[in-house]
């Protein structure tokens, strides 16, 4: 009996040892996913809010809060934010198609075919993939500039799409999972290795495609400091380049402009998020698979 009473005791302690530490957790997690909501909230508070019309409030309703669709007809009308959002889709669309294809070709070629740099170009190919891209803004700049290619939305998709290769990782991890088998089922019939690559393995990496697609088409849609560098124009902006313009154009121009840039935000925002969401199962499975070797 008084081993029985002492286990259950144990059992009791431990219980409320483990209830104790899991409430602190998921207080701390609480307290995290509220700070980390808190800004998405007043983005889209401060959007939709139209009177008052200018400035960050204090007060969290004011005496004269009106909430409407104001801003977002200013954004429209008295801006060029159609402008800026056409030429961020066509970058982000034509960089998007760019990167996803050198990715595949290159995760392809470096999964499937065996040459003698293939172990030192992985490596290196990796190494400079570490490094973050603004550390050669100053190179492109020049060598673009050199070119006669500067404040030109195609500078923009070279310069996104130049350096997609480097990403191979996580597509080559994809196709190493791929069962070679098919592959040589398919040359018993003739195919050669762009055959196969087209009508077999693509196909097959619809997970990694969609995953690609999206990596891809978030880095030119978010993207300010190539923008910042490359485009002087303003009828050639980006969304994140001309709304940043909007609020710094003049002093005055952050309390004019606050809610109007806020309402320009929570559509870029918006986009991405309904497009990322869209393809969430893809995207999921693509990282999970692509991170099995």
């Amino acid at each position: 009996m008084m081993k029985d009473t002492s286990v259950k005791e144990k059992l009791f302690g431990q219980k409320v040892r483990s209830g104790i530490v899991n409430g602190i957790i998921y207080v701390i997690l609480a307290v995290l996913g509220i700070l980390w909501v808190l800004p998405i909230v007043y983005l889209l508070y401060t959007a939709f809010r139209v009177t008052p019309s200018t400035g960050i409030i204090y007060d969290v309703i004011p005496p004269d809060l009106e909430l409407g669709f104001g801003n977002f007809v200013r954004l429209f009308n008295e801006t060029m934010f159609p402008t800026w959002l056409g030429n961020t889709v066509l970058v982000a669309v034509c960089s998007c198609a760019l990167t996803t294809l050198f990715i595949l070709m290159v995760s392809y070629a470096f999964s499937r075919m065996r040459f003698k740099l293939r172990k030192p170009l992985m490596n290196v190919m990796l190494v400079l993939g570490m490094f973050p891209g603004f550390m050669s803004m100053i190179a492109v700049y020049f060598i673009l500039k050199a070119m006669g290619l500067t404040n030109s939305l195609f500078a923009l998709i070279l310069v996104y799409s130049g350096g997609a290769a480097l990403s191979y990782y996580i597509c080559k991890g994809f196709f190493d999972t791929l069962p070679r088998s098919l592959e040589e089922a398919a040359i018993l019939d003739g195919a050669n290795q762009w055959t196969i690559f087209w009508r077999v393995t693509i196909p097959l990496a619809k997970p990694i495609i969609v995953y690609t697609v999206l990596t891809s088409f978030i880095s030119p849609w978010c993207d300010f400091i190539f923008v910042n560098t490359i485009i002087n124009d303003a009828t050639k902006y980006t969304v994140a380049l001309g709304l940043y313009r909007l609020i710094n154009a003049e002093k005055s121009s952050f309390s004019e402009n606050f809610t109007v840039f806020c309402a320009g935000a929570t559509i870029v925002g918006g986009l991405i998020t309904a497009l990322f969401l869209s393809m969430q199962k893809y995207y999921v499975e693509g990282v999970s698979s692509g991170a099995v070797k």
